[in-house]
C-alpha cells in the first residue's frame, strides 16, 4: 500500500517578494501608533438601509477612505514626504493606497485612489468594486511586470530606498497615504498592527463588533470598529497626530458624506 504524502510543495509567488521587501524597508523606521475604537453605528446603519433599498452592499472601506482623505485635507502635514535634500513636500491632493483583495488567497493589490478628498462615497465604492471584479485595469495589478522583482534583494533594497527619496515619484507610484484591512473579514474585536515601509501615515483596519456604550444617558449596543493609526515620527509629532486622529474620529462617527 502506497503511503500518501503528508505535505505538498507549491511555488512561492513572485508578487510576494514585494511584501517581503516592505518588511525589510519598514525595519528601523521610527513609527508611533495610536489605537482607536470608533463608533460606526451611524455609517453601518446607512449601509444596511442602502442595501435594503437598492440591493447593493456599500463598501465600509470606501467610507473609511473618504473620511481619511477629508481628515488629511484638514491636516496635510501627515502625508508629507521627506526629500533627499532634507526638505518636506506636502501635497494638496490626497492619493490613498487601498489594499484590495481581488482574488481570495491572492496578494492584495495596492490600488491608488487618486484625489480621494474630491470623491464621493459612491465614486470610491465603485472604484474599489471595479478593481475587485477586474472591470478596470489597475496599474498596480501587474506586479509580475515589475523589473525589480528580477534583481537580487541586496541590490533591490538600496535602489528602493533611493526611490523613497524622490517625493514626486513616490506620489506617482505609491500615493500619499495607505489604508489596509486585516480584521474586517471576521467579526472579532481587535486591532491590527501593520508595518509602514514608505508612507508617513498609515491606517490599519481591525475587527468590528457590537459593544455596550453609554449614549444620551442610557446604555445601548453600538457597532465599534478598531483602527490603528501609524505615523512616521521623523515627520509627525504626537500633538499634530492627535489632532488629526480627533478629526478622523469625528468624521467617521458623524456619518460624514452620507
Amino acid at each position: 500500500m502506497t503511503q500518501q504524502p503528508l505535505f505538498k510543495t507549491i511555488p512561492f509567488p513572485s508578487s510576494r517578494h514585494i511584501v517581503v521587501d516592505a518588511g525589510y524597508l519598514a525595519h528601523n523606521r521610527h513609527i508611533i501608533y495610536g489605537f482607536l475604537e470608533i463608533d460606526v453605528t451611524v455609517p453601518k446603519s446607512f449601509i444596511r438601509d442602502y442595501k435594503a433599498k437598492t440591493g447593493e452592499s456599500l463598501s465600509l472601506t470606501a467610507y473609511l477612505v473618504m473620511c481619511l482623505a477629508q481628515a488629511i485635507k484638514t491636516h496635510p502635514l501627515v502625508q508629507a514626504y521627506r526629500g533627499w535634500r532634507g526638505h518636506l513636500v506636502v501635497y494638496d491632493a490626497v492619493d490613498v493606497v487601498t489594499l484590495i483583495e481581488a482574488e481570495q488567497g491572492g496578494v492584495a493589490i495596492p490600488h491608488i485612489i487618486r484625489n480621494a478628498d474630491q470623491k464621493t462615497l459612491l465614486q470610491i465604492h465603485q472604484e474599489i468594486r471595479d478593481v475587485q471584479h477586474k472591470r478596470t485595469d489597475s496599474p498596480q495589478r501587474a506586479k509580475k511586470s515589475n523589473p525589480l522583482l528580477y534583481v537580487p534583494r541586496f541590490i533591490r533594497i538600496p535602489l528602493t530606498r533611493l526611490f523613497f527619496k524622490n517625493p514626486h515619484a513616490m506620489k506617482k507610484y505609491a500615493g500619499t497615504v495607505v489604508i489596509t484591512s486585516v480584521g474586517m473579514f471576521g467579526k472579532s474585536h481587535g486591532w491590527g498592527v501593520g508595518f509602514l515601509p514608505m508612507h508617513t501615515t498609515g491606517l490599519t483596519v481591525g475587527g468590528i463588533s457590537q459593544k455596550p456604550m453609554f449614549i444620551n444617558g442610557e446604555w445601548a449596543n453600538r457597532d465599534v470598529l478598531c483602527l490603528t493609526l501609524a505615523f512616521d515620527h521623523d515627520v509627525v509629532d504626537g500633538a499634530p497626530a492627535s489632532r488629526f486622529a480627533k478629526e478622523l474620529v469625528t468624521l467617521l462617527e458623524s456619518g460624514f458624506g452620507l
